[in-house]
This record gives structure tokens, C-alpha cells and sequence, in this order.
């Protein structure tokens, strides 16, 4: 008998316990598989304000809207970005 742990006790070289991902270009190492629009507005210092949107880049696509409840999966290499919610063009300054 040995005293080696079997190959399903062992965790996989070369595994992250985190996800790389950007908002507005800045880079964020995350240890959650998912977290909701709140939660990614919060990893920003100072915190994304509640009046820019949120979105998520898709590739090849229509950039998609986040909202503070919905929860999105984490995957390596996904990138957000905020815009102002309300665009007033031609308005005073």
C-alpha cells in the first residue's frame, strides 16, 4: 500500500484559482466563478458610479448591457467597459 495520493486528490499543475478579466482596461484577478453587475461595478476603485452603464464586450457582436442583478460568468480574458448612461449631445456646459 502507498502513501501517495491518488491523481483526483492532486489539483492540476498549472491551475488558476482566479480569472482574468478588464474594466475599462484595467486588469482584475477574480477568485469568484460568477459574479452580478453590483459586484464588478464594486472591484472598481472608486466604484463605478450608478450613472454609467456597464457593459460586456462581445466579440464579433452587439456589446451587451449589464444590469446590477444579473449574473455573469467569469471566464479568462473577458473585458468590460462603462459609458454614461445618458448622452445629452449639444447640451450646455
Amino acid at each position: 500500500m502507498s502513501n501517495k495520493p491518488d491523481d483526483k486528490d492532486q489539483k492540476h499543475e498549472g491551475h488558476e484559482d482566479h480569472t482574468n478579466i478588464q474594466i475599462d482596461r484595467q486588469h482584475y484577478k477574480v477568485e469568484a466563478e460568477a459574479l452580478t453587475g453590483e459586484q464588478l461595478r464594486a472591484l472598481v476603485a472608486p466604484q463605478i458610479p450608478p450613472e454609467r452603464d456597464l457593459f460586456l464586450v462581445v466579440p464579433n457582436g452587439t456589446d451587451r448591457k449589464i444590469a446590477d442583478t444579473e449574473t455573469v460568468k467569469l471566464e479568462n480574458g473577458m473585458r468590460f467597459f462603462t459609458a454614461p448612461g445618458k448622452i445629452n449631445p449639444g447640451a450646455s456646459c
